[in-house]
């Protein structure tokens, strides 16, 4: 399989942050990768820069394009960026960390990888998002739980905190989430992001803003002008596929988006049936304590008329001894 691209987009803004913790780099077109520092920790972008040119150079010095990219080799791509995050690590910045998103177009098709909640899209014109990678992240792993609803995590006061990150110390090492994606079309896009891109865009945006019929460079503008009041670092890799050429062997190539466990797309699929299925219990609860209401019987008539007659025989009485004490006044 030769996959041949557009040439690359990207978006680096600092927003309206002091420091740049965002970082991206590309090699031979084939390599994509971008981190974002993480917020709140110190040198989130020494951690973000070391861990891009920790994999662009290993990538230089061991992978060759006209053989199949392994996950294999993946793996020690990330143990030699975080043996670089080690090298870098000091008193002063132990804590630093960064997320992760990683794209390779092979000649066995894309890999895909990422720690942490920057996100890689795959999105297809007229089938929407086929790929969306599972944010490691407090609000992904409750909706998962069903324990939050999707409305619920947009606007979770804890969805900035992160579960997974590249960290300085073998102790800390996390892995990264593969997925190997074989099904690519011409015209296909492949967008990585960091969080601070969708301050004000959602999936349905996304998509109808990359797949409308304009030039990559005026979608680049607009994603620009959409982006420019977001408040934290947002950078992105916008990749557009040109060709697809088949080769010998291909069909034997296995597509994992469908069936992956951190697509999130399966994700947010199952929590929108649970919450259908709530909807329905509460509904049909509902029904029957309005059928167990329709069905109580209402009070016996008797009681009332004996209720009726007791207020009768009050007032009769009363009516009855006004009456003497009025005649014992004459």
């Amino acid at each position: 399989m030769k996959i041949q691209i557009y040439p690359p987009i990207y978006i680096h803004q600092i927003g309206r942050r002091f420091t740049q913790e965002d970082a991206l780099t590309q090699w031979d077109n084939r390599l994509f990768v971008l981190c974002d520092g993480m917020g709140g920790h110190e040198k989130g972008e020494v951690a973000s820069q070391t861990v891009c040119q920790a994999l662009e150079a290993w990538f230089q010095a061991h992978v060759k394009p006209e053989l199949p990219f392994t996950d294999d080799q993946l793996k020690e791509a990330l143990s030699y960026a975080y043996q670089a995050l080690d090298q870098r690590a000091d008193d002063a910045s132990k804590q630093m960390c960064t997320t992760l998103t990683l794209l390779y177009l092979g000649n066995n098709g894309v890999t895909a990888a990422h720690i942490g909640d920057s996100r890689i899209y795959h999105i297809r014109p007229k089938e929407g998002v086929l790929y969306q990678s599972r944010d490691h992240s407090l609000v992904f792993d409750l909706l998962e739980a069903g324990e939050i609803t999707l409305k619920e995590m947009n606007n979770h006061p804890q969805k900035n905190i992160v579960t997974r990150a590249m960290t300085p110390g073998v102790d800390k090492r996390t892995n990264a989430d593969i997925i190997h994606i074989t099904d690519v079309q011409p015209d296909d896009y492949f967008f990585l992001c960091s969080d601070g891109m969708l301050e004000q865009m959602d999936n349905d945006e996304l998509v109808s803003l990359l797949t409308y019929k304009r030039t990559d460079a005026e979608k680049h503008e607009q994603l620009m002008a959409i982006t420019s009041t977001n408040t934290d670092n947002h950078s992105a890799w916008i990749i557009h596929v040109k060709e697809v050429t088949k080769e010998s062997g291909d069909e034997a190539l296995v597509n994992e988006e469908s069936t992956a466990a951190f697509n999130a797309i399966n994700v947010i699929r199952k929590a929108q049936e649970l919450e259908a299925d709530k909807t329905a219990e509460r509904a049909r609860q509902k029904a029957e304590e309005v059928e167990r209401a329709k069905a109580t019987p209402p009070p016996p008539a008797k009681k009332k008329s004996l209720y009726k007659a007791f207020i009768f025989l009050f007032f009769a009485i009363l009516i009855f001894l006004l009456a003497l004490w009025m005649l014992e006044q004459l």
